[in-house]
């Protein structure tokens, strides 16, 4: 392991030839996965560009964060459980269930009547997307060779260019003219493309056990029990930092107890100190996803509010971001850029530092909005280079009869600090009188200014994406 980290960052590995993702042994494959990814990356889109006005309708601002963090909690458990089962009978299985799960999610939130039923749609919606993500990634290790990994995560990456574009203007002209409803419930009608197209070719080069005449191990039930223990802790702290009574110390003083045992035993060891290597790529991950997405949640709802844009424009605000994140993770995948990775790496911490600090300008009226959709394309082109490079480090890591158990324990750092970030800033958020934004409107359309609540959110957010910054000089071993 420590001879592979020091090779990737002292010379370029010659260009093998052979067939890229797109030749005719991996078409197939690549165009079924990169489609699943479609349909996700515009779930996300539409859905962020729709949330405001959903929270609204269904009377439930002070919860916009369960809204997100919802889905991240039971995602936790769904990596886990993904994992474990792609290990022992391949991706198969958890690709379909998950995308399944991912459409009722889907179906749920959009019928709701309240916003807890909104949430619970969201948590099932998750659960499938835990399953999903962690089972392309076994995919990956197991049906590509190592050159090609980086291409692949950057077509990964590329597939958000589309719905980053598309999915605000088409949610935003469908809210305003149909209702938020139809964004939810006209989604899972995509499912058929990426079922059709992924699961013949991944039965074809990645299914079953990476030895099929050994025999099947059983689910090792400790990490499952682990992985509950990480989902009902997260959703505790959230509650917690929702409700701001003192009785809320309770379900926060719980949640920690449930959840810092599960994360030490099923993260790798060293992670939350920073030991160089693979707990350095799997903390950097939590670390850029979670300050990242934090921030970028609440900025829909800072300019519906307090700049009084349409959830239309709210969303092509920060579309941009798509073709970036695609340009940052294209530019990693290239073989020059492979001796300078950490680096790199670094330095896109930086620029997602510097563009969360900068959303919360727009607060000043004197600002343009445009600054924001600058700001975000930057930060964006930082996060295509940090993910795509984490993605790859880690299968590099990673034996194959451990890629799934790895790419769990990544997509967990991920989905925990997505949950724990938004539970802090939405405390924050709550704290300095966030949940009345949506109510009442002035004759410009703006709400009551609550600007010292977004800044709550964002400058915290920022001081995060700096320690990923220096977390990005530790991912790989020491010369010895």
């Amino acid at each position: 392991m420590t001879d592979t980290g020091v090779a990737a960052e002292t010379t370029a590995p010659p260009r093998p030839e052979g067939p890229g993702v797109l030749g005719r042994p991996y078409r197939a494959l690549s165009i079924g996965i990169v489609s699943v990814v479609l349909l996700i990356a515009f779930e996300a889109t539409a859905v962020g560009t729709a949330m405001p006005v959903a929270a609204r309708e269904l009377h439930g601002v002070s919860l916009y964060a369960f809204a997100f963090s919802g889905y991240f909690t039971t995602s936790l458990f769904g990596m886990v459980f993904s994992g474990q089962w792609a290990d022992r009978r391949g991706p198969l299985g958890p690709l379909a269930g998950g995308i399944s799960l991912f459409a009722a999610g889907l179906l749920l939130s959009g019928t709701a009547s309240v916003m807890w039923l909104f949430i619970a749609g969201r948590a099932v919606q998750g659960l499938g997307g835990g399953l999903v993500i962690v089972a392309l990634y076994v995919v990956v290790s197991r049906a590509y060779p190592e050159h090609l990994r980086p291409a692949i995560m950057a077509a990964f990456a590329a597939s958000w260019v589309v719905p980053s574009v598309v999915g605000p203007l088409v949610s935003g002209t469908v809210t305003e003219h149909l209702g938020w409803r139809w964004v939810f419930v006209g989604i899972p009608v995509l499912v058929v493309v990426p079922l059709a197209l992924a699961l013949p070719a991944i039965r074809r080069t990645a299914a079953g056990p990476v030895d099929a005449s050994a025999p099947v191990a059983p689910f090792d039930r400790r990490r499952i029990r682990l992985a509950l223990g990480i989902s009902l802790g997260a959703a505790l702290l959230q509650y917690a930092g929702q409700d701001l009574r003192w009785f809320s110390l309770l379900p926060a003083v719980l949640g920690a107890v449930v959840l810092v045992p599960a994360v030490l035993g099923l993260l790798p060891r060293g992670t939350y100190r920073a030991a160089r290597g693979l707990p350095s790529v799997v903390l950097l991950r939590g670390v850029a996803a979670g300050s990242f997405i934090a921030a970028e949640s609440f900025v829909p709802l800072m300019l519906v509010t307090q700049r009084g844009l349409s959830p239309t424009m709210a969303g092509l605000s920060i579309a941009v971001g798509g073709a970036t994140w695609a340009l940052g993770s294209y530019v990693q995948s290239r073989p020059r850029m492979e001796p300078y990775r950490t680096r790199f790496v670094a330095a896109g911490m930086v620029l997602v530092a510097a563009s969360i600090a900068a959303a919360p300008t727009v607060l000043i009226a004197a600002v343009p909005v445009w600054i924001i959709a600058v700001a975000w394309g930057l930060g964006c082109f930082g996060m295509g280079t940090v993910i795509a490079s984490t993605s790859v480090l880690l299968l590099r890591l990673s034996p194959p009869e451990d890629a799934g158990s790895n790419s769990a324990a990544l997509q967990i750092s991920d989905g925990l600090s997505n949950v724990l970030l938004l539970a802090v800033g939405g405390a924050a958020f709550a704290a300095l009188g966030g949940g009345t934004v949506g109510a009442g409107h002035g004759a410009d359309g703006v709400s009551a200014s609550h600007p010292a609540a977004f800044v709550a959110v964002f400058l915290p957010m920022a001081v995060v994406a700096l320690v990923g910054a220096w977390i990005g000089t530790r991912l790989t071993e020491r010369k010895p």
